[in-house]
This record gives C-alpha cells, structure tokens and sequence, in this order.
C-alpha cells in the first residue's frame, strides 16, 4: 500500500512545429494547448477509487457541488448544473473513452468562459489510474499559462477529495 499523500503537480507543454500540439508525458495521445497535470497517489484499491470517480454519490462532492449526469458510455453526453461564484451554469462535454479500472476520458466546456461553443473552445479531461493507484489527470487546450495553472488549482482540489473519499471508504 502506498503511503504517501504528496500531491505532485505540474505544469508541463512541449510545443510541436506541426499544429501547436501537445504529446503527453507517455505520448499516449495528443493533447491541444497548455496542458495542465495534477497527480496523486492513493492509498486504495483501484476499484475504490475508480468507484469515487464514477459514482453519482461521489460526483457532487467531487465537482464543487455540480450535479454531473452521465452514463459513463462512449459518446453519451456529459453535463455538469451547478453555481460557481454565484452564476448558474451548465457545463456540458462527451465521453471519448472509458477502461473502467484505468482510464475516463471526456469533453468539458463551459459557456461561463464567454467564448462561443465550438470544438476549439472544450477541453479534454483525461483521468488516468495506474495499478498501484496513482491517479493523473491532464487537462489540454489551455489558451496560456496562467490559465493552466488556474485550472491545475481546481484539479488539485479535486483529486485530494478522491484521495480522501477513497482512503476512508470501505
């Protein structure tokens, strides 16, 4: 069991010459943009953990109190309802990938940014879980720095929920 409770965070792009892409650290896939990368290991099963992530219990506690509806089917929408900082909102995305146990991959856009509802304008969220329950989550097409590191705070608040949701679970 892992015992370590150290959130590692980082801020990593590499520009490509070709289309402004981003490779992520294991060059699984490409991402757009800045990525931002929060990290953390865990002290439970990844099952536990894949359950925290997935659960519509979970998910509330986890999202900054939004409502997030979904059935986790490669896809099928995404939405999140819920206020943030005193605006109702309702964020929306699609799931592009789901290797229960390892892998959650989905769309993210949101209208409270003020940018127009286009493709360039979502963002992916990639949770990546590892047997020995170290949880990644990389999110791209960050339009700059500040931005990425914005983003990589809320994460890093998300992820010690699913850490602490986790290891208390039984």
């Amino acid at each position: 069991m892992l015992t370590s409770c150290t959130i590692r965070l980082t801020l990593f792009y590499k520009r490509m010459a070709e289309g402004n892409r981003t490779v992520g650290a294991e060059g699984s896939f490409t991402m757009t943009g800045i990525v931002a990368v929060a990290e953390i290991d865990i002290d439970a099963p990844t099952a536990r953990v894949w359950n925290v992530l997935t659960s519509p219990e979970q998910l509330k506690q986890l999202w900054f109190g939004a409502e997030v509806d979904t059935d986790w089917k490669v896809g099928s929408p995404i939405t999140w309802t819920g206020e943030w900082e005193g605006k109702p909102y309702q964020d929306k995305g699609e799931i592009l990938a789901v290797e229960p146990g390892r892998l959650l991959k989905f769309t993210h856009f949101s209208p409270l940014t003020g940018q127009p509802d286009v493709p360039e304008n979502y963002h992916t969220l990639t949770y990546t879980l590892t047997a020995n329950t170290h949880l990644k989550l990389e999110q791209d097409n960050n339009g700059s720095e500040d931005e990425a590191k914005h983003s990589q705070g809320m994460w890093e608040q998300l992820l010690a929920k699913v850490k602490q949701s986790a290891e208390s679970s039984e």
